[in-house]
């Protein structure tokens, strides 16, 4: 299974786990992401020769954290999810793209779609909610990324030329 991926830099990791080492019985995420869209099974270079095909013209665009909120009803795993929100028209944009071309997931894509990078999930995560935060990168690169080895399998730079 894959996913496309923006990166998230190291201080938003940083910020990620500090906040979850307030918790006492949350598991806090090890590994922090933002998905931009759930791709399924394939080959990694098919899927980024397609999600270029798609994104052609995209330049790099920015992301802001506005602040910590809770799924409190998660569609996979436990709850609450505490997790940064994450504000940015472009990833909203490359999410609705790939939609096309790309099922969404039912219950978190689509329409449904919260861009965020999580921090928290169970026990007490919900005691992070309501955390003001401000703080904002830009996104250059995007990854398909490998659930089964939980690593990139494959980069693309932005902004995606045309071939």
């Amino acid at each position: 299974m894959y996913s496309l991926n923006a990166p998230v830099p190291a201080e938003i990791s940083r910020l990620a786990r500090g906040l979850a080492s307030n918790c006492f019985d949350a598991t806090p995420r090890d590994r922090h992401t933002l998905v931009v869209k759930r791709l399924g099974d394939g080959e990694p270079r098919s899927l980024a020769s397609e999600i270029r095909s798609r994104i052609v013209g995209t330049e790099p665009f920015s992301a802001r954290i506005t602040g910590v909120e809770t799924f409190e009803n998660p569609a996979t795993g436990r709850a609450p999810v505490a997790y940064l929100r994450v504000e940015s028209p472009g990833i909203e944009r490359l999410h609705r793209r790939l939609c096309e071309r790309f099922e969404p997931a039912e219950g978190i894509e689509g329409d449904e779609y919260v861009p965020h990078v999580t921090i928290a999930r169970g026990g007490d995560a919900g005691r992070l909610a309501g955390t003001d935060l401000d703080r904002e990168w830009t996104v250059d690169s995007l990854v398909v990324w490998s659930s089964e080895y939980r690593e990139p399998a494959e980069r693309i730079a932005l902004p995606v030329q045309r071939a």
